[in-house]
């Protein structure tokens, strides 16, 4: 079908990929199934962190915080990561990202804050070995 202009109205079968992607169903249950995962798993490592913390400050081993590093922390860990992955990649998708973009957007986001967020932990915990709680102050380093 020709328009007055002499030009075409109808989209060929090259424009075809550049049209909206709407998804038939949006992954609601990825979105807060990822979320109830991350937030789950983020109450378990608070525990399990605090107990560490609270061991150590009772005996003042240093023992306690390099089995820190342990499994029962980075099990906890490892699932607020992939509870985040799960979230992020389901909220693109609802946002309209094709499943295999949303998911190569998330997953390197969240393995690189993941690795930034293990390393400042066990930044602290050197610091609490070396200097105990006081190094952690920051007001003590205003005079």
């Amino acid at each position: 079908m020709r328009s007055s202009f002499g030009l075409s109205t109808s989209l060929s079968p090259i424009f075809y990929p550049l049209m909206y992607y709407f998804p038939q169903d949006p992954p609601y249950f990825i979105l807060f199934a990822g979320l109830f995962a991350g937030i789950a798993c983020g109450a378990a490592f608070d525990s399990t962190l605090r107990q560490n913390v609270k061991a150590w400050s009772a005996d003042r081993n240093n023992i306690i915080l390099a089995n820190s590093d342990g499994i029962s922390l980075r099990l906890p860990f490892l699932g607020i990561c992939v509870g985040i992955i799960f979230f992020l990649s389901a909220g693109l998708e609802i946002f309209g990202f094709p499943t295999w973009l949303a998911y190569s957007i998330a997953l390197p986001l969240t393995l690189l804050i993941a690795i930034l967020l293990w390393f400042q932990l066990r930044v602290v915990f050197r610091q609490l070995d070396r200097g105990g709680s006081p190094a952690l102050d920051l007001d003590s380093w205003e005079e």
